[in-house]
């Protein structure tokens, strides 16, 4: 994995992860964040956009965005000066997660080379290369009552659009992000209402669930208590996913009542893809680990991402992109000092967040490349 850290004249600090396997698609992942902390948000938004446009231009030349997702500050306030004028081909992802650094307003994008990007009639969106079909959604909420019956109508219409393109749920979806607003309270409903839908598709402790962060955020509707991102990939045989656990270091997660798989790998020809979900201070009994202790949290946490990375055969440097959960805002500096310590490269977007219980102070989730694939395989 290589890196680029720039400073632009825009006002903003651009994180890039590179990874090329020497042919075929490259892959970029890129976090920009404001510098400026006194830019009112539409100076922001305007630098982020001119730093990403300058970025492909000058640097990363000949490839699309697949995945646009930004954090902001105030998302009902800035959802219609953000949403303008839009002419993105991606999803585009908005969440009301406070940047942790004081500003209004971060990016996480993802960017490829070699991809055809368009749009299906079911409304997702559609990366394609070599026999793949990347599908991603993002932003997608309801209006139902309660964070159950929005979470369930949210998975079965995207079960439904899976279906109408030869997909399903248990064969194709590869990772989902829930953000749910007051997460104390309404996680319970979202907990229930994946269960109850995976148990009839299938996914179960017994076979498989998918990779996936629930963590507190909002979205442009005040009445949404559940917000969803999901990505799949048709084309994908099961051969090509495992599923990773760290029983040493992690209970399963079914263990306490919830359905999602700690990690995923995804093997290509030239390469494989890691995903690592929401992650935090447990131990393999279920427990909370450091308990009201932010600093313990914080070691225990990377040895948990760290021993799922082993597993997944990658380490700490062959991330891409990360995201690091606070519940309390005071404990960014601390944190974020101890993880420039401990990983001084890595990419990371620090947000406002709280994780789904209490007890938990904070959360991280990752994407790692590497380099060997699998020949039995098609590239990516």
């Amino acid at each position: 994995m290589k890196y680029l850290f720039i400073k632009t004249v825009y006002s903003t600090q651009i994180n890039c992860s590179l990874f090329e396997s020497g042919h075929g698609v490259k892959e970029y992942q890129v976090q920009i964040e404001i510098n400026d902390i006194e830019l009112i948000f539409e100076k922001q938004q305007e630098c982020i956009e001119k730093s990403l446009i300058w970025l492909m231009k000058e640097k990363i030349k000949g490839c699309k965005c697949v995945f646009k997702r930004y954090f902001l500050s105030d998302i009902h306030n800035q959802f219609e000066e953000l949403s303008r004028n839009r002419t993105d081909d991606c999803a585009i992802s908005m969440v009301g997660q406070p940047p942790l650094n004081g500003t209004k307003v971060a990016l996480w994008a993802y960017l490829q080379t070699d991809m055809n990007i368009s749009k299906t009639n079911e409304g997702l969106f559609k990366a394609e290369h070599n026999g793949f079909c990347h599908l991603r959604s993002a932003s997608n909420y309801s209006a139902a009552l309660g964070s159950e019956m929005q979470s369930h109508l949210l998975l079965c219409n995207y079960k439904k659009q899976l279906e109408e393109i030869g997909c399903s749920l248990f064969n194709h979806c590869i990772r989902t992000w829930f953000f749910v607003q007051d997460v104390d309270n309404n996680y319970s409903g979202l907990v229930k209402a994946r269960n109850e839908v995976f148990a009839k598709c299938g996914l179960t402790s017994q076979t498989h669930f998918i990779s996936s962060t629930g963590i507190e955020g909002k979205s442009i509707l005040s009445q949404s208590m559940v917000m969803m991102d999901t990505y799949a990939i048709r084309g994908i045989q099961q051969e090509q996913l495992r599923y990773l656990n760290a029983s040493d270091y992690l209970s399963p997660t079914s263990i306490y009542g919830v359905s999602f798989e700690r990690g995923t790998e995804i093997t290509y020809g030239d390469r494989r893809h890691i995903f690592i979900s929401g992650t935090a201070s447990i131990d393999d009994k279920g427990q909370i680990v450091g308990e009201g202790r932010i600093e313990q949290q914080t070691l225990r946490m990377l040895e948990n991402v760290k021993s799922l990375l082993r597993e997944g055969g990658t380490t700490f440097s062959d991330i891409a992109s990360a995201i690091v959960y606070l519940r309390d805002l005071t404990d960014y500096p601390f944190v974020k000092a101890l993880l420039r310590e401990k990983l001084p490269f890595l990419p990371i977007v620090f947000v406002y967040a709280s994780v789904c219980r209490p007890e938990w102070l904070i959360e991280m989730e990752c994407m790692a490349i590497a380099p060997e694939g699998d020949q039995r395989f098609k590239d990516l």
